[in-house]
Parts: C-alpha cells; sequence; structure tokens
C-alpha cells in the first residue's frame, strides 16, 4: 500500500519568535488547503524559555534570571509548561483534525502523533514506552499541575524511558487543525532550568529540584554514546515515518511565506502584548 505523502521542514535554529510564527503559519496555510500536513524539526538562537499559553509571567517566572543567561524569552500559542530551549531537537506537526487517522479527543490524538517519537527513541536504541497515570491521584494532576516546569508536571500517555519523562509536548486546534509540538531533550542544565521560575522559598525549589531528578531525564544522561543533534533528527524523521507511516518529502518555504512568517513573528510573538499578558 503506497504510503501518504506529508511535508518536511528542517528550520534549523532560527529566533524564539520566528519559531512560533512559522509553527503559527503552517497552521493557517494547512486550515485554508494550501499545503498538505507537515512534521517540522527546529531549534533556538538563543536559546528560549518558552511559556505555555495560560502561563501566569509574573507569578510563575525568574524574569531577572531569563535575562541573566542571556536566554530568549516567548509565549507559546499551545498550553503546557515552561519548557527551556537548549540543547534540544524541537518538533512540530500540524494536522487538520478531519485527518481519517486523527483521534477526535485531544489525548488519543497526541498518542498517535507521538508514536513517531516513541520510534525515534527506538531507533536510537532507548526503551521507550507510553505511561498512562492510572490512580486518581495521578488524573488530578494532569488537571492542576503544581509546577510551572513542563518535564516536572505529568501528562497523558507520558514518554518515559527507565520511568522518566524524556520528551515534552503540547497540543493545541484551532481552525480544524491540530498543531502540536514539543522537545525532546539531548541534555539538560538542571540548575539553570531551576532558576528561571519563581517558588515561595528556597526550600521549595530545592525539594523540586531533588524530585525532579526522579521525573526527567535528558537522551545523554541514557544513552551508552553521545548522541549529536545531527544523528537525532535522522532517527526522528525516520520515527515519525514509520510511527505514522508516512513518506516525508522535503519542503522549502517560498519567499512570500517567508516574509509573511517574519511579520507575523515581529507583530505578534515579538510583541509584549502577548508575551507578558498573563
Amino acid at each position: 500500500m503506497e504510503k501518504e505523502k506529508w511535508l518536511f521542514i528542517d528550520s534549523g535554529n532560527c529566533s524564539p519568535f520566528y519559531n512560533m510564527a512559522l509553527d503559527e503559519a503552517l497552521l493557517d496555510w494547512h486550515s485554508h488547503g494550501e499545503i498538505p500536513p507537515i512534521i517540522r524539526f527546529y531549534g533556538w538562537d538563543p536559546p528560549t524559555l518558552s511559556i505555555g499559553y495560560f502561563q501566569k509571567v509574573e507569578k510563575e517566572i525568574n524574569l531577572e534570571a531569563v535575562k541573566q543567561n542571556n536566554l530568549g524569552f516567548v509565549r507559546r500559542p499551545t498550553g503546557g509548561r515552561g519548557v527551556l530551549h537548549d540543547h534540544e531537537l524541537t518538533y512540530s506537526v500540524i494536522v487538520t483534525e478531519e485527518h481519517p487517522n486523527m483521534p477526535k479527543t485531544v489525548t488519543e490524538a497526541y498518542k498517535v502523533i507521538s508514536e513517531g517519537i516513541l520510534r525515534g527513541f527506538q531507533n536510537l536504541g532507548l526503551d521507550a514506552y507510553f505511561a498512562v497515570p492510572k490512580t486518581d491521584q495521578e488524573k488530578d494532576a494532569l488537571k492542576s499541575p503544581k509546577s510551572a516546569v513542563c518535564f516536572d508536571a505529568p501528562s497523558w500517555y507520558e514518554l518515559v524511558v527507565e520511568g522518566r519523562k524524556v520528551a515534552g509536548s503540547a497540543q493545541t486546534r484551532q481552525k480544524g487543525v491540530i498543531l502540536q509540538h514539543g522537545s525532546i531533550l539531548l541534555d539538560l542544565d538542571e540548575e539553570k532550568l531551576f532558576s528561571l521560575f519563581n517558588y515561595p522559598n528556597e526550600q521549595v525549589r530545592e525539594r523540586m529540584q531533588k524530585g525532579f531528578k526522579d521525573k526527567a531525564i535528558a537522551i545523554n544522561d541514557l544513552s551508552s554514546r553521545r548522541i549529536e543533534i545531527g544523528e537525532a533528527k535522522i532517527a526522528f524523521k525516520k520515527g515519525f515515518e514509520e510511527g505514522l507511516n508516512l513518506e516525508l518529502e522535503p519542503y522549502v518555504l517560498t519567499k512570500e511565506q517567508n516574509i509573511y512568517v517574519h511579520k507575523l513573528a515581529k507583530e505578534k510573538y515579538e510583541n509584549e502584548d502577548w508575551n507578558f499578558k498573563r
């Protein structure tokens, strides 16, 4: 049976504003039927703290630490918690809600899309699997996570290796289109990560950081050899093709499309009204 063809973009390292604008633009173009479903890989220049659409900056984020660490800062159009984008592979998947392989519920669609990430980890020789919250306490934690840190907050169909979270993803549905994007950590600087959030006191911060070690881990803390970004891209591109039964075709933005994305980045994602609206 012939595999369905989706588009594939590897954007390389881009500004935080361009990254979020391109994800939004791809969603728009797909909703208008201008492009088929698409998967995108990208990185961040500079390294960036992105926050979820609903997060309250003043309450949750230590902006002084963001500045001291020379990090970018941007609010995502998706929900979820704060993510430090540094040594990682970031991905986004844009596909219509009406696609025959996409379940109607967010959690089930998340599982289908994340099958590609699961295969990617397995292609790197890591024994990844989905963990589903079982107890009422675990399910309640999904509704109101205590931590502002993405990899510290539980989610449905958690991707884990050796019991620890290895990928953090968020999803939104707009204009009849699913946008799921997320982080696949190659390395993780816990000290830097935990310096970026506000806590009631230092004891709480220390306790949360200590507990975090039992909940999340990066690829290079698991692998018997060092995995660089190029190898990770190959493994996860193949993983998406296998997990979603696709053939990915390289795509390059037109000049007009690129101008549109830069305009959207400047007018929306660079705008303080967007980033500090809560």
